[in-house]
């Protein structure tokens, strides 16, 4: 079973640890088209559950990204700054956005896990 999360705004989660490594979905990079821009928050912030962390800019829109759950951040890919287009070329490796330290486990039952999320998108369609 994958350890991968879902949200309805399309962003992923995934644990490592202690440690959550966050990004947008494959669905989500193709509805944005080609990313020309991603703005991360800064090392220490504190998120929370479901309010605005980052923003991601493409040719069609900008778009929030929201935090799937409530924690500290601990690492922001700055790779990302220099080269936005890693979140198309691979959204769920490379395009992650950040890394969180968990506030509250609990939080990541309300969250789909990858059949869910698949059925989730097939219906939007």
């Amino acid at each position: 079973m994958s350890n991968v999360r879902y949200t309805e705004d399309h962003e992923w989660i995934r644990l490592e640890g202690d440690t959550a490594v966050v990004g947008i979905s494959q669905y989500a990079q193709e509805q944005l088209g080609d990313v020309v821009y991603v703005e991360l928050p800064e090392v220490g912030r504190k998120v929370e559950k479901g309010k605005e962390m980052a923003v991601v800019e493409s040719v069609k829109a900008a778009s929030e990204v929201y935090a799937p759950i409530s924690g500290e951040v601990v690492a922001a890919n700055a790779a990302l700054t220099a080269e936005p287009a890693k979140v198309n070329a691979d959204p769920m490796g490379d395009g992650w956005f950040v890394k969180l330290k968990i506030a509250n486990k609990a939080e990541l039952d309300k969250l789909m896990d990858e059949g869910a999320y698949k059925k989730f998108v097939e219906g939007l369609h």
